[in-house]
This record gives structure tokens, C-alpha cells and sequence, in this order.
């Protein structure tokens, strides 16, 4: 690149490379998404088609960036995970905030039509951040954290839509029933009031949903040479392994799915 005399300029950029041997996790969340999801009519309290959407596009993010070793999804907002020895874009927050956040943005557009039948009235807009954790029990903690909120508002919410929509309460009443309960008072309300047993509710309401690197086997069909053949050919099919990002809705507080992924932490 020519230089010239205005190059000093650039002597203010500052630096934001992310500590070495952290985790460092980017963390996206939906701007304004009460009134996005009101003008394009999404089901309450959950609408699986923005759910779906959300996954695929955090599917694009980890396939683009093979670093992140965990995803994790839930209403508006995604987290990804990088690998501590991750050296992309000389570990620069900002390079990895605004890659991550404007390949989601731009794939949630691109597939919306994917999943809804509605056009897109307006663009969508998600917010960024970069956060880095020294020690694995931080990560953990912070993925803990993020589902326990899941859980939390996915119960309030399934609390209060079931009481305006089949309870006939108002948006104030509703509020009012909910005032002061707990998570066990709400379990019983929808159960004794709705018939709703909360822990059959789908898993990807209540637990998010988790994207990890697992290896896949894939089958297809490969041309072959065989001399009994007219044309010489044959097709065989042929299964071989290879890596995916797999969608899952489990719990990962405890240490089951630790246990089951060591994987994850090794990296």
C-alpha cells in the first residue's frame, strides 16, 4: 500500500485484542425485537419459524467460523463460543464482533423467506459483544446463565399468553395474576387452570438450543468402472464420516452433557 502523509491517522486506532488462553464468547441480541416481532405477527409466546430461523442462522455462523465450538439460541439472542487457542483476526474483538454479528444479520434476511411466508417489512437489526472468561468453570457458568433466563422467561411468558389468550385476561391482568409467583406458582396455574403440563412443552421453548461440531455420516452415490456394464460404469453408494454443526435442545447446567462433549473444553 502507498503511503502518505495522512497515514498517521491511524495511530488512533486502539487496541482491542482479546487476552490470551480465554474463551471468548460473542453474544448477539435482537434490537427492538418486542416491536419487530409484533409487525411481523410471530406467534406467542413462541413462534417455532423464528426459533428454526434463528438456528440456521447460527448453523451459517459456526460453519463460516470453525473456531466456535458452541452455540446456544434462545428468543432473540445467540451466543457463540470461541475455541481459547482461537487466532482469527489476531483475536481482535471487534473484527470477531462484527464479522459474527453482521454474517447472522445478513443470513436472517437472506433466509427469512425460508421460513415465513410474510415479506420482510423492515430490516432487522441484532447488537453485539465480546466477552472473554479465563476458566472453563466461567464459560460454563456463563451458558448456565443464559439457559437459566430461557427457562425463567419462557415460563413467564407461557404463564401470561395462556392467560390472555385462553384465560380471556387482559394484558394488565394477566400481569397482575403473575405479580409475585414463583416458578412453582405458575406450573400450577397452567396445570390446574389449562390443563398444561409446562415439562411437555417443547424442548426448544424451554431449554434454547444448543449447536455443537459433531461427526455426521453421509451416504452417497459414486460412479464406479465395471467391465459387465454397457457403459462401463456402475453407481455404489458410499457412506463416509464427516463434521456438521447438529442442532440439539438439551440441558447443559449439569454435567451430563460436559461429560458427554469433552470435546468442547479440550479445544
Amino acid at each position: 500500500m502507498a503511503k502518505s502523509r495522512y497515514e498517521y491517522v491511524k495511530l488512533f486506532e486502539q487496541a482491542d485484542n482479546c487476552l490470551r488462553n480465554c474463551w471468548i464468547v460473542v453474544r448477539l441480541d435482537g434490537r427492538c425485537f418486542h416491536k419487530f416481532s409484533s409487525q411481523h405477527r410471530f406467534n406467542k409466546p413462541n413462534d417455532e419459524r423464528a426459533l428454526n430461523l434463528m438456528n440456521y442462522c447460527g448453523r451459517v455462523v459456526m460453519k463460516e467460523f470453525p473456531d466456535i465450538v458452541i452455540g446456544y439460541g434462545q428468543s432473540d439472542e445467540f451466543s457463540f463460543v470461541f475455541k481459547k487457542s482461537c487466532s482469527l483476526f489476531g483475536r481482535r474483538a471487534s473484527k470477531l464482533m462484527t464479522n459474527v454479528t453482521s454474517l447472522f444479520s445478513s443470513s436472517y434476511v437472506f433466509y427469512w423467506k425460508n421460513y415465513f411466508s410474510d415479506i420482510l417489512q423492515y430490516p432487522p437489526t441484532f447488537d453485539g459483544r465480546v466477552v472473554q472468561y479465563p476458566s472453563d468453570t466461567n464459560m460454563r457458568d456463563y451458558l448456565s446463565w443464559r439457559q437459566a433466563d430461557c427457562h425463567i422467561n419462557n415460563l413467564y411468558n407461557t404463564s401470561f399468553w395462556t392467560l390472555v389468550q385462553q384465560g380471556q385476561c387482559s394484558v394488565t391482568e394477566a400481569e397482575k395474576k403473575l405479580c409475585g409467583t414463583d416458578s412453582a406458582d405458575k406450573n400450577e396455574l397452567l396445570f390446574s387452570q389449562f390443563q398444561i403440563n409446562y415439562d411437555k412443552e417443547p424442548a426448544m421453548f424451554r431449554k434454547g438450543s444448543v449447536l455443537l461440531w459433531k461427526e455426521v455420516e453421509e451416504s452417497k452415490l459414486k460412479k464406479c468402472e465395471n467391465n459387465n456394464t454397457e457403459d462401463g460404469e456402475h453407481k455404489k453408494n458410499v457412506t463416509r464420516k464427516r463434521k456438521d454443526v447438529i442442532i440439539q435442545h438439551i440441558d447443559i447446567i449439569g454435567n451430563n452433557f460436559w461429560t458427554s462433549n469433552p470435546q468442547i473444553l479440550s479445544q
